[in-house]
């Protein structure tokens, strides 16, 4: 398992998506039974296997179970898009990768796991692995040991499989100014992301488990976004992304509103700001940041743990409902496999996914689908849904508002400053 480690914190519409996967929402709101063979978006046709490098990977054939993206047609309102995704993505001795596999299947959500490529090398090989600006082998967060890299390709090779997209929160997860990824320049990150890569094309080698299936994605094409480390060095990041051919960043902190791409052509698709019930102030939307503000980051009293889970689920789900009946921009949640405060934040999230994956409109999709989308519509109506703020609804409906005067330009949202996010022990081994 991995070794014990330092933990930084850092779901009339239907028309414009064609469901691909057992029971996506279908016109009327119900959900569809899983599609023939040749249906739009069902499982590609059984393919030879092509094993690439030492066969840690291989190309199987166009990833099953996505929604094919589709343009809106004029005057038709948007989907309500949801992200759920999980910094880290490795399972361990919790089986909260497997069981958020579970509920993603229960509930028609496919979801973004974010990989940390120390987790697929083991411990007796960490000095393959040299940080910028740290010497070979360091790491803020463990390394692994077989049957932990056994277990997580498990999960990582069916999370694909089912849809959901394998993105990465890169390796050492170094935060802070004295060698954190802040400091990193583009070149640095660059050597950061080819070894993050490097560690799951090589798995197999680095961990002497050839016997194991490969994963079924060429990793090279798979892998075209991610979130840093404490949300920090994105400047430098996000260059070296649009430089590498990738399609979106979500290491931002921002408002409920429409995503734009930025100066390199990726999409910003941040994490959000969003209700703290009964406090007068919001909080990014994600696990660590309710923790934070309820317990200060440590394992607070028993009897308020219920508590707490219940308003940071009443918290998303208000911010979905805000964006559901009003401007409909995407929402964005981030999460960990961590059982902070006896789990109640795994228990607010499930319950979240249960809720609203279910409704009407509403699609629980990675970042790659969503930035599928975004790409798919005229520029010009991406334009228009900008100008709407957080929680506001079209004046005189979807189609009369996108039927008025051409779009103005929003002006950029000044994003919110993140908590400071302190190095934590992890409870459990790894």
């Amino acid at each position: 398992m991995m070794a014990a480690t330092k933990r930084i914190a850092t779901g009339a519409v239907v028309a414009a998506l064609v469901a691909g996967a057992a029971g996506c929402s279908v016109g009327n709101g119900t959900k569809a039974a899983a599609p023939g063979p040749g249906a739009a978006g069902a499982a590609a046709p059984k393919t030879a296997v092509r094993l690439i490098g030492d066969g840690s990977t291989a190309f199987t054939g166009l990833q099953p179970h996505l929604l094919k993206p589709r343009k809106l047609a004029p005057g038709q309102q948007p989907p309500q898009f949801v992200v759920f995704s999980w910094d880290g993505a490795g399972e361990d001795s919790q089986q909260l990768f497997s069981h958020f596999r579970e509920v993603g299947k229960k509930y028609n959500a496919t979801m973004t796991y974010f990989l940390s490529g120390v987790y697929m090398l083991p411990e007796e090989k960490r000095e393959r692995y040299t940080a910028p600006k740290h010497s070979a082998g360091s790491s803020d967060i463990g390394f692994n040991d077989l049957k932990g890299i056994k277990d997580t390709v498990t999960q990582l090779r069916a999370a694909w499989q089912e849809g959901n997209e394998v993105g990465t929160h890169f390796n050492g997860h170094f935060c802070g100014n004295d060698g954190g990824v802040g400091t990193w320049s583009v070149d640095e990150w660059k050597s950061e992301i080819a070894q993050a890569k490097s560690f799951v094309k090589n798995w197999k080698s680095n961990s002497g488990l050839t016997a194991e299936a490969p994963l079924p994605f060429d990793y090279d094409k798979e892998l075209i976004g991610g979130r840093t480390p404490c949300l920090e060095g994105r400047k430098n990041f996000v260059q070296a992304a649009g430089q590498l051919g990738w399609r979106y960043d979500t290491s931002g902190v921002n408002d409920q509103v429409w995503p734009k791409k930025n100066d390199n052509g990726v999409w910003d698709l941040s994490m959000q700001l969003v209700p703290v019930p009964g406090r007068a102030f919001q909080t990014l939307s994600m696990d660590y940041n309710f923790y934070m503000n309820q317990s200060g980051a440590v394992t607070g009293e028993a009897d308020q743990h219920e508590y707490w889970g219940n308003q940071m689920r009443d918290g998303l789900l208000q911010a979905f409902d805000r964006s559901y009946n009003g401007n409909r921009a995407p929402l964005i949640i981030g999460n960990h496999f961590e059982s902070w405060n006896g789990g109640t934040y795994m228990r607010a999230v499930e319950d979240t996914i249960k809720t609203v994956c279910v409704k009407r409109e509403v699609h629980c999709v990675s970042f790659r689908q969503l930035a599928d989308w975004l790409d798919a519509q005229d520029p010009s109506t991406l334009d228009k849904f900008r100008q709407l703020k957080v929680g506001e609804p079209p004046k005189g409906g979807w189609t009369a508002f996108l039927a008025a005067q051409p779009a103005v330009p929003a002006q950029p949202v000044q994003p919110a400053k993140p908590l400071p996010r302190p190095g934590l022990k992890q409870a459990a081994a790894r």
